[in-house]
């Protein structure tokens, strides 16, 4: 079982996936507090799983024990795995020692993660008056490479935006060769390639670079991902999904649906037959989106149209900016084999995410965005102080990788470790 360590963690979804390949996490780091919370729920859960006992994480999501009192059943040693702190020159030596304590002397054989995207992506740069140019999440593979070099494990993923390819230093040079070079003087051979999450069970059109790093020099390390051909609707995300209008909902428990189809089993969202949710709670809206709301739903269902926020009646045109971002309001729709990119900002409002059925009018709740992501049903989303906060779940989601985009690339790897344990056996 190859051990590994996740570096900019978030809230899970690249480790989830990892995870359920059959790799062993020794360590998560990740500055954002909530997100590490996150973590240390599910990797509470994952033990608990491990050991065939669920009931305290049951009583936990139902409210019938707090979370200190959760994490007072879950050994010290998982929970202080997850390290909540920023990586920096300074915090080096701390995470360093800290890892040092939980490897308890074995080898690490994998690191996973990407540094935040938003000084890469195109959005990112267009908003920023310098072009994120000097920014310093532009420089943090160079945490990265100082991870390499302590640990030296046979293999690494980097995940990023596609606008990695394209981001500049302030000399010039392409962020993304700089970075690979830095990576070969740490003793590494690598290889990309620009992957579609819509190829490997997501019903979500997503592009990331996965950039894979082999310790020596290698040219034929890079996996063969399997393309699932199984293609199915995003419709089926929501079809067992009580229905809740704008403002209501839940963020304890509820049950699901009975659910007669195949995608929620296979892609690993959904365990069993209405199998309870979390965080099905919409937010509320303005009767005036509300009614933007409708006009998007139908001009969808009944022509397969989109609206431009031009095209909307003069009375609901409040924003004054009517030229740019003209497809702030669209539907996921339900007859597509795969949704727009979910993202964090998903967290300001939920515009861009409006719910396909005109009778329940509102947009996603917090689970229905996480089952795009490909969440299990059973992952929980925390917040700092404990209480149940519906926008940090939005935004930890629009920021995670997606859990199936994960495990087809671990499983994937997961065989090239087995083929090299094979030959340095022979």
């Amino acid at each position: 079982m190859p051990k590994y360590l996740d570096l900019f963690a978030g809230a899970g979804g690249l480790s989830e996936g990892f995870v359920r390949a059959g790799y062993s996490p020794v360590a998560h780091v990740e500055m954002d507090t909530a997100a590490c919370y996150t973590l240390k729920t599910r990797m509470a859960y994952h033990w608990l799983k491990s050991n065939h006992n669920l009931t305290p994480y049951h009583q936990y999501l139902c409210g019938e024990i707090s979370r200190d009192e959760f994490y007072s059943m879950i050994p010290e040693r998982i929970l202080d795995s997850i390290l909540n702190v920023e990586i920096s020159s300074e915090t080096l030596p701390r995470i360093f020692h800290k890892i040092d304590l939980l490897l308890e002397g074995e080898k690490l054989d994998l690191i996973v993660g990407g540094p935040p995207c938003q000084a890469y992506s195109l959005a990112g740069r267009s908003r920023s008056k310098t072009h994120m140019l000097g920014d310093k999440r532009n420089y943090l593979y160079k945490f990265y490479a100082e991870f390499l070099e302590k640990y030296q494990p046979q293999y690494f993923v980097f995940e990023n935006v596609l606008g990695l390819l394209s981001a500049k230093d302030e000399d010039g040079s392409l962020h993304f060769e700089n970075m690979r070079n830095l990576f070969k003087k740490c003793g590494y051979s690598t290889d990309y390639r620009i992957l579609t999450a819509s190829d490997f069970g997501v019903l979500q059109h997503r592009k990331r670079i996965i950039l894979i790093g082999c310790r020596g020099e290698r040219s034929d390390f890079y996996p063969e991902i399997p393309v699932i051909q199984e293609k199915h609707k995003v419709g089926e995300l929501f079809c067992d999904l009580p229905s809740v209008h704008a403002g209501e909902g839940m963020i304890t428990p509820v049950p699901t649906l009975h659910y007669t189809g195949r995608y929620l089993y296979h892609s690993g969202i959904k365990e069993y037959d209405c199998e309870p949710v979390t965080f099905h709670q919409a937010r509320p809206n303005t009767v005036q989106d509300l009614e933007i709301y409708r006009i998007a739903v139908n001009a969808w269902n009944q022509r397969k149209e989109r609206i431009a926020y031009s095209d909307l009646p003069s009375r609901l045109q409040s924003h004054k900016n009517k030229k740019g971002f003209l497809d702030r309001f669209k539907v996921v729709a339900g007859n597509l084999p795969y949704s727009q990119t979910v993202v964090a900002h998903i967290s300001r409002d939920g515009h861009y995410y409006i719910h396909p059925d005109i009778k329940q009018n509102r947009s996603l709740t917090p689970r229905e965005a996480a089952r795009l992501q490909t969440f299990p049903d059973n992952y929980y989303f925390e917040s700092v102080t404990g209480r149940p906060s519906r926008t940090l779940a939005y935004k930890q989601i629009g920021n995670a990788v997606p859990v199936c985009l994960s495990y087809s690339i671990a499983a994937a790897l997961f065989e090239r470790f087995a083929k090299d344990d094979m030959n340095e056996r022979v």
